[in-house]
Formats: C-alpha cells, sequence, structure tokens
C-alpha cells in the first residue's frame, strides 16, 4: 500500500484510535490546571466528613493523609504516565490492541456502571444544597423520604444530562475555572467555622499554637471514635483510602486518556496538584467544616449532609460551591459514561446514549446512600476495574523483560483475548473473594488482586502463544506506526495555533477575578485569626458571608466572560 493510500485510510479512521500527534501535546501546566480541577469537586465534603464519622484520629488524618496521597501521586507518575506516553494511547484503544473487541465491551460495561453511580452521588449532593433552599428535611436514609426531594433531584439531573449530551465542551472549560475557587473556598469555609470549634473545646475562638489545634481536632472533630463510640479507623486505613480513592485511574489506568497527551513521563508528578490541593486539604477542610456546623446546630456530623454544612461555613456561597462542584463532576462522568455506551451500542448516537444511560443515573441519583457510602464504592469500584490495568502493565511492561511479545493478540488477529477475559474473571473472584474473608483491610485490596493478575495473565498469554516468533509482524507494526507519524506531521501543518487573548479588557476581567479570591481569603483570615470574642467572631463571619457571595458572584462572571472572549478568538 502506498503512503498516499495509507494517507487516505488514516483520514477514515476516528482520531481517538491514532497515537496522539507531537503537535497535539501539553505541556505541565496543562496537567496540573487539570488535576485540581478534577479533584476539588463536591465529592471532597461527602468525604471529608466521612472521615470524621468513621473515628479517625487527628494525626492519623494529618499524617495518614499525607502518605497516601503520595503514593497516589506515585502511581500515576510511575504506572500511568510512563505507559500513556510511550504508546499515546487511551486505555479503551490500548485494551482493543491486546485483548480484542469482547473485551473491551465488557471493559465499557463496567465504566458504564461506575461513572453512572459516580454522577448520582455528584447529583445527590448537588440537590442536598437545592432542597436546603427550600427547607426539605436532609435525606439521611438510604431511600428519599420527601417526594419534594425526588423533583429536586429530577429537575438539578435532567440539566446535568441536558449539559452532558451537548454542551459538555463548556463546562469541561468552566470547570477549570472552578478549580481555584474551589481551593480557596475549601479553606475559606473550614477558617469560617473553626473559631466556633475553638470556643467550644478550649474556651476561647483564637489558637494558641499548634497544640491547640491538636486539641481541638481531637476532642471535636477527628475524635478516634466512631458515630457509634467505638475505635475507629487508624493509620493504615487512612492512607489505604487515600491510595485506593483513585485506584481506578492510576492503577486501573484510564488516566492515560489524560497523560497521552503529556510531554514527559514526568508529568505524572502534576497529579500531586489535585492530591495534595484537593484531597489533602479539601478533605481536612471539609472534616472541620462539618464539625464545625455539627457545634453549631448542636447534633452530630451523621445527621447533617452538604447542603447543612456549606451553608453554615459559607453562607449562600455554599449553595454555588455544592451546586457547581457537584454539577462540573457530575457532567465528567456523566459524559464518559456516555460515551462507554456508544462504544457498546456503535449503532446508536452518543448523544442518544448519554440520554439513556443519564435517565438510569437520575433514577439512582433519588436514593441518598449513593454519596453516603462514597468510600466503599470507590474502593469496591477501584478493585472492579484494576484488574484491566494489570493486564496492560503486564503486556507493556513485563512482557518485553521475559521473552514475552506485545499486542501478540493482534499480530494472532484475535477478536477475543481468552487469556485477558479469564484473568480478569479470575481476578474479580480472587478480589472480592478476599474481602468476604476478611484477610485485609478493603481498602487495599487492589494491591494483590493487580499482582494476582499480572502473574495469572502473564501464564495464560504464555500458554495462549505470546511466545511465539512474530517478528513479520512486529515490522508491519513499526512501519505502519512510522507512517501514521508522517501522516500526523503531514496534518499537522494546517492546525491553528492556539491564540493567547492578551487585550486589555481580558486582563482587567482575570484582574478582578484574582481580586476577588484574594478578597475571601483575606475575610477568612480575618474570622480565623482575628475574632477574639464570639461577638466579634459573629459580626467577622457576617460580613465574610455577604462579601464571599459577592466576591463569587464577580469571579465567576469575570472568568466566564474571559474564557468566552479567548475561545472566541480561537474559533
Amino acid at each position: 500500500m502506498t503512503t498516499s493510500q495509507h494517507s487516505h485510510s488514516f483520514d477514515k479512521m476516528n482520531e481517538e484510535q491514532l497515537p496522539v500527534a507531537k503537535n497535539k501535546l501539553h505541556g505541565w501546566k496543562h496537567f496540573a490546571g487539570l488535576y485540581a480541577g478534577e479533584h476539588v469537586a463536591a465529592t471532597e465534603f461527602v468525604i471529608g466528613a466521612t472521615f470524621v464519622a468513621l473515628g479517625a484520629s487527628t494525626i492519623d488524618i494529618l499524617l495518614g493523609l499525607l502518605i497516601g496521597n503520595l503514593l497516589a501521586m506515585c502511581s500515576w507518575w510511575l504506572l500511568t504516565a510512563p505507559i500513556a506516553v510511550e504508546t499515546r494511547l487511551s486505555l479503551y484503544n490500548y485494551l482493543n490492541k491486546i485483548a480484542g473487541d469482547s473485551m473491551t465491551k465488557l471493559y465499557n460495561w463496567a465504566n458504564v456502571v461506575i461513572f453512572s453511580v459516580i454522577s448520582a452521588a455528584m447529583i445527590t449532593v448537588s440537590s442536598t444544597a437545592v432542597r436546603f433552599l427550600f427547607d426539605i428535611p436532609a435525606q439521611l436514609n438510604w431511600y428519599p423520604n420527601s417526594l419534594w426531594f425526588v423533583m429536586i433531584v429530577l429537575a438539578v439531573g435532567s440539566i446535568v444530562v441536558v449539559v452532558a449530551m451537548y454542551g459538555f465542551s463548556t463546562v469541561a472549560d468552566f470547570s477549570k475555572i472552578c478549580a481555584p475557587w474551589l481551593f480557596v473556598i475549601f479553606i475559606a469555609g473550614s477558617f469560617s467555622l473553626f473559631p466556633a470549634l475553638s470556643n467550644h473545646v478550649i474556651g476561647t475562638t483564637t489558637l494558641g499554637g499548634w497544640q491547640d489545634f491538636m486539641t481541638i481536632g481531637d476532642s471535636s472533630i477527628w475524635t478516634g471514635l466512631n458515630d457509634e463510640g467505638e475505635k475507629g479507623i487508624g493509620l493504615l486505613e487512612v492512607i489505604g483510602f487515600a491510595w485506593a480513592a483513585n485506584s481506578i485511574t492510576h492503577f486501573g489506568l484510564i488516566d492515560m486518556a489524560i497523560f497521552r497527551f503529556a510531554k514527559r513521563k514526568s508529568y505524572g508528578l502534576f497529579s500531586g496538584v489535585g492530591m495534595f490541593f484537593g484531597h489533602y486539604i479539601a478533605w481536612i477542610s471539609a472534616g472541620i467544616m462539618g464539625a464545625g456546623t455539627a457545634v453549631l446546630l448542636k447534633t452530630t456530623i451523621t445527621q447533617l449532609d452538604p447542603g447543612d454544612v456549606a451553608y453554615h461555613a459559607l453562607g449562600f456561597s455554599g449553595f454555588v460551591i455544592i451546586i457547581i462542584a457537584g454539577w462540573t463532576t457530575a457532567n465528567a462522568n456523566l459524559y464518559r459514561a456516555g460515551l462507554a455506551a456508544q462504544s457498546i451500542f456503535v449503532n446508536q448516537s452518543r448523544e442518544r446514549t448519554t440520554a439513556i444511560v443519564g435517565l438510569v443515573t437520575v433514577v439512582i441519583a433519588c436514593f441518598p446512600f449513593v454519596f453516603t457510602q462514597m468510600l466503599p464504592l470507590l474502593t469496591y469500584a477501584g478493585l472492579l476495574v484494576v484488574p484491566v490495568g494489570g493486564i496492560v502493565f503486564a503486556e507493556h511492561v513485563l512482557f518485553p523483560k521475559i521473552g514475552l511479545t506485545r499486542y501478540w493478540a493482534k499480530y494472532q488477529n484475535l477478536t477475543k483475548s481468552t487469556p485477558a477475559i479469564a484473568t480478569w474473571a479470575l481476578a474479580l473472584v480472587f478480589g472480592f473473594g478476599l474481602n468476604s474473608l476478611d484477610v485485609i483491610s478493603f481498602y487495599y485490596l487492589f494491591i494483590p488482586t493487580w499482582i494476582f493478575t499480572i502473574i495469572i495473565y502473564t501464564v495464560l498469554a504464555k500458554k495462549y502463544g505470546a511466545d511465539l516468533d512474530y517478528t513479520d509482524a512486529i515490522l508491519a507494526d513499526e512501519n505502519e506506526q512510522q507512517q501514521i507519524a508522517e501522516y500526523q506531521e503531514s496534518m499537522a501543518i494546517n492546525d491553528k495555533d492556539i491564540i493567547d487573548d492578551r487585550s486589555n479588557f481580558t486582563k482587567l476581567l482575570n484582574g478582578f477575578a484574582f481580586v476577588s479570591l484574594i478578597t475571601i481569603t483575606t475575610l477568612a483570615v480575618n474570622v480565623m485569626f482575628f475574632s477574639p470574642n464570639m461577638d466579634v467572631y459573629a459580626d467577622n463571619k457576617t460580613l465574610f458571608e455577604s462579601v464571599c457571595f459577592a466576591c463569587t458572584i464577580i469571579y465567576f462572571s469575570c472568568s466566564y466572560v474571559a474564557l468566552k472572549r479567548h475561545k472566541k478568538l480561537n474559533v
């Protein structure tokens, strides 16, 4: 086949099926912003409060989250980013090459379920803010006990589904705007409630030093006792969850879709921006806000939902953070679920599959258990797909080192890889079997399951022909990759460079947005450190809530207009 014929065949292929072209690669700032935006979200309210309810101690939270998030960052850096950069493929396309269409469809079904449940949880969280506005009781059971709450979920969910179907590009851009504001607002919320907690525990609204913080934490936030008064989770459990919370994306390799655009493998380190600014600081801040709200309302944190916590910490800005953080996260995950469904039902449009999946998701969202059980849901979701990551790791990293051939199933023209399907099934039996036997903490189940997967898949692949000689097929594949690179290089000439909007008006808009964040931070610091008694605290907090809401409106208005001007310039 000639070069022109190859180019014609590549034209007919979806760009997603080809390795990412060199001119499409991004620098480190892209990944720092991406992870900051994705990992400072509405789930942090739920997870932060859950650590309090599970009875972690203060030192376990501070140290355990530090170690666990460091391990998660290293997992992206050492596992996900190298495979993604070397192949420039998404996990879906890599899996299709090594395991065939049947395995890929099974995997997509798993993704439909996982991302639908996560989306449902975020819709429920957003709805807790709206229900607060209408004085509807908190939904603390696994089922809804208010018809009006169900109506709110249906209304909020419908907006999410429509946007995921038709307007995801704008929402994706808008979610990047949210990241700096979300980071500031989480810290500000904890600052606004800490003096009340301090007064409740040590009788003064101001801290005398680090020991006062630890005393308040141990007495009123992370007490070491769960909501039943029994000894809670320890350091190893906190580390395990922080590591396992995103195992679906690092050990499970879903984030190959992100890091295939990275110029260097080392950009995996920038996942740490999301881990430490998002998970570490946001989870701690959410715990403080939850405990502070419980003190103000004279109740327990288990009797609160995110709407309660956000309102009492931030006033009307609390409604904004719950709705926006839940909305943007739900949209992203519902979009993923729709894509996975469309890959299964190839004759249907993505819009149609997203609508159908969205309908089921909204029904699930009516049941509050989906957000009250976020910790186990995320952990079990990781356990479900981590074996797929183990299969890819074995094929890409291990096989060349032990004399087996990558892509052997493709070279045999297999549409179904028995070793891959059998390994995944056995790994699920192994992982969930360990869980039922209670051999180790379920937070760590993904590790032995991943190792088990690698061993079983390697043995089965060798038995089915991974050790045969594929020299001719390898040479043909290398030739095809070279032709793809040449085709992409020729097409890059026609690509339009992104133009940076440097107009004075846009600079002014961005300046107003930045000043609004500084103002929110300054007033939060004033509440935290310059409230010598409860009367002054009440005045400072009232001022903070009013100005914070005004600054929030200014921030989003200016940032969104600046974004639209930038996009219009690059049309």
